[in-house]
């Protein structure tokens, strides 16, 4: 079988305020702004491969606007954008956009938009952003801690299984591990791959009104020192850091959590395994096995249940109309020992 999906290119959100948010991203996290196209600002980590991985468009609320994938072939991309339309989702075909040629768009069963593209623009850094090194597109952040680049984006979805199911049966994810709580048979919680990582898209349980919420994205650095140092960095500079630095379970990445001027949350991690089985069979853990913290003995704030954009109907997981036996884990979706 046709392997479609080849890793994550990038992630698009918006925000209320753009300006904030590229001085955001330059001064407290070392991306570099690379182009305007109206009211959107591309930016790039210094390890990107690619033109941008990043872009920030005016909105009225922190959301996800679209997530991007490139596809192994230009083969693999007519044959995803086939089993899209076959699964009975109607996508269309765009040529426009910096750094990217034709691509497929669609909005998913949850109501996530998903942008396919093969024809990517490979980085080719100027004299001034030349790496001394070869295989570098640019050389390293000046800013400590700097992400070397994007790594995953996590989204909220009202079923968890089917999303897992549908990413796989139509795009070909491999399903790389569950959480489901202790006290009933209720996912709240998985981890799905295009590639050898734990995972580069991970969904949460989400019970509100509103389709296609975020409720991160993540950056990797290359050693669990820089992100301590990110940390540092951070926390100097007035950025309040959410939860950890700690590692997860699942995945058993290091991991950090703040939030950007718009109040979408980010993710710093590193570490992890990589995992190499075709026929990997999905094991599923429980909140008392440590599926959110490797310790098991980090709970994790209330805060980090809020996805984006914020839902008016369930504004936090305390309020009425939660489904029955899901209010743990609407506060700590990866386990009542930590996250994952």
């Amino acid at each position: 079988m046709i392997t479609l999906l080849s890793h994550l290119s990038h992630v698009e959100i918006a925000t209320p305020d753009v300006e904030a948010s590229v001085v955001f991203y330059e001064e407290r996290l070392g991306l570099r702004e690379v182009g305007r196209d109206g009211r959107k600002a591309y930016l790039r980590s210094w390890g990107d491969y690619t033109h941008h991985s990043v872009v920030i468009s005016e909105g009225p609320e922190p959301a996800l606007v679209e997530i991007g994938w490139r596809t192994t072939s230009p083969e693999a991309l007519e044959e995803a954008a086939r089993r899209v339309e076959e699964a009975g989702v109607a996508g269309e075909w765009s040529d426009s956009g910096p750094g990217r040629g034709r691509s497929y768009v669609f909005t998913g069963p949850w109501g996530h938009t998903i942008r396919l593209a093969w024809d990517i623009e490979q980085y080719r850094a100027d004299d001034e952003h030349a790496s001394v090194f070869p295989d570098r597109p640019e050389k390293r952040s000046s800013v400590a801690g700097a992400p070397r680049f994007l790594d995953h984006v996590t989204i909220a979805a009202s079923d968890v299984k089917a999303f897992a199911k549908w990413h796989h049966d139509v795009l070909g994810f491999r399903i790389m591990a569950y959480t489901e709580l202790d006290e009933a048979p209720i996912t709240v919680f998985a981890v799905i791959t295009t590639n050898e990582k734990s995972h580069d898209l991970g969904v949460v349980l989400d019970s509100s009104s509103r389709p296609g919420r975020i409720n991160h994205y993540a950056f990797w650095v290359d050693t669990r020192e820089e992100l301590l140092i990110a940390a540092d960095v951070l926390m100097e500079n007035g950025t309040h850091i959410e939860y950890g630095p700690s590692i997860h379970g699942i995945g058993e990445q290091s991991f950090l959590y703040f939030r950007d001027p718009s109040g979408l949350r980010i993710e710093v991690n590193t570490g992890g395994y990589r995992n190499y089985v075709p026929d990997w069979e999905a094991n599923t853990w429980k909140p008392s096995t440590g599926s959110n913290n490797l310790y098991r003995n980090g709970a994790m704030p209330m805060s980090m249940t809020e996805s984006f954009p914020p839902d008016e109907g369930h504004p936090t997981a305390t309020e009425e109309g939660i489904v029955p036996g899901t209010e743990e884990a609407l506060l700590n979706p990866y386990g009542k020992h930590g996250q994952g």
